[in-house]
Formats: C-alpha cells, structure tokens, sequence
C-alpha cells in the first residue's frame, strides 16, 4: 500500500498557491511557491540552506503571513481531532530545563486550558506513543539528545494533530539515533493517520521516509522538482540496503544538483 488507507487519502491537507515570502529587511525568501499536500501523505521538502523550507513550514503553521499567495490548511473533521490541527517540531527541542519531561508535554495542553485529568490521560498516551513513558519525571540535563527529541516530538502528538510539520528534527542526532528515530516516526505516522512534511538536508533521510520528495530551488525557494518514492509499505531496514533505495537517492540527488549550481560563487 502506498500510505494509511484513509476515506479522505485524496483530499488536500495543504496547499500554498503562488506563495511568497519577502522578509522585513528585503530578502525574498521564498516564491513563488505552488505545493499541494494529500490528507494522510508524508512529504519531504529538500534543499540547499536558506531557499526557504523553513519558512514554508512556519507559514502553514500560520505562525508567519505570506506576502503574497494563499496558504490553505484543511482541518481534519475526526472527533478525534478537534483540537489542534497541527503539531510542530522545531530542529532544537526547545525543552524547559527546570520541567521534567511530562511538564515539558503538558505545555500545549496547559496553555490551551484542558482540565489536568484530561491532560494526564493525553500526556500518558503520547510519551507512550515515543517510548519515554518511564521517562515522564526526569528532567532534559538527564536525557540524551534522541530522548530529548522525543520528548519535542510528544509535545507535538499530545494536542492530536492531524498535520505534523517536522523543521529538520534529526539533524543534530548520531546517525544510528537518526535511524531509529527514523523508523519510530513512519511507524507513527502509520498508526496515527497524520499527514506529514518533513524539512531536511539529507537525500538518504528523504527518500528513506517519503511518499515524495520535493526539491527546492536556492533561495527564492521554488519547486524544482518532485519525486514519488513508490515501495511497499510498511518500510523496513532491509529497504536501505535494497537497488531500489540507491536507485531513489541517485534520481533524488540527480534533481538537487540544479539547486546547488551557482552558490559556490554566491
């Protein structure tokens, strides 16, 4: 199967349509920019820093405005989603150090004024969700940093969004934590039925993890290209090690080369 079997797999969670970005001090970070995301697809955005992947995260977010274009965001219409239509993971987990971990996850909750008995229930169920559930009153000085990134992750499941935005979440990790963090969130992604688009710097962590890639532009960031990353699900290591993967990450690499040309003398 290509994805969760959703009713709604057609229908669109996000679309930019001819979407700029041009910041206060004049820089055009981003633009035109025209992406349509399915309800239920997990999408990278790939590029060279600085062409605006960010910055498309944070407008869908709605925690920045476009200078021009349309941002649309379809809320799923689940009684189980009736609360917080997306969930954002930032690259840095941003924790409290002086909370523990299952304050750092109330926060959203907390801020929202849910009851703490309900609070309870959903903070339990989301450090479940990322393993961390015997973690619940340690403190981030005590937490590695793939713990702590879970802990960031939590903090964006608990409030039950229906889109998740991910700004490079596993840059910083060692690559075998990166792995298996890898792996943890396709599997909630498949359990969760969330859509998903995924900012990273890493062809391999792109195709390892996407229905698609979508490769930017330096900045101003445009679509360069779009590659569909047709495998069987569920996704497993051995597809790492597969001629298939090679083969994506060859064609992936292939259509970034165009948005790295010229900044060497940039």
């Amino acid at each position: 199967m290509a994805g969760p079997d959703l009713p709604e797999a057609k229908e669109i969670a996000v679309s930019l349509g001819a979407v700029t970005k041009v910041y206060d001090n004049g820089v055009t970070a981003l633009g035109p920019l025209d992406l349509d995301v399915k309800r239920g697809e997990f999408v990278s955005l790939l590029g060279p820093s600085g062409c605006g992947k960010s910055t498309a995260l944070r407008l869908i977010a709605g925690l920045i405005t476009p200078t021009s274009g349309v941002v649309a965001v379809s809320h799923d219409t689940y009684e189980t989603r009736t609360d917080h239509a997306i969930g954002f993971v930032f690259q840095e987990p941003t924790l409290m150090p002086w909370a523990t971990v299952r304050d750092n996850v109330r926060l959203p909750l907390k801020l929202a004024g849910m009851p703490a008995s309900e609070a309870d229930k959903r903070i339990g169920e989301a450090l479940a969700q990322v393993g961390l559930s015997e973690f619940a009153d340690a403190y981030p000085r005590e937490l590695s940093g793939g713990m702590k990134m879970r802990v960031s992750l939590a903090r964006a499941l608990v409030t039950n969004p229906d889109i998740l935005l991910m700004d490079e979440p596993f840059a910083a990790l060692d690559e075998i934590t990166r792995f298996r963090l890898n792996n943890d969130l396709l599997e909630l992604w498949r359990k969760l039925n969330m859509t998903v688009i995924f900012v990273t710097h890493s062809v391999f962590e792109s195709v390892y993890l996407s229905q698609r890639v979508v490769v930017m532009s330096q900045r101003p960031g445009r679509i360069n290209a779009e590659l569909h990353i047709d495998t069987p699900e569920p996704r497993v290591e051995d597809f790492r090690t597969s001629d298939g993967y090679a083969a994506y990450c060859r064609e992936v690499s292939k259509a970034l080369m165009p948005s790295y040309s010229g900044l060497a003398s940039a």
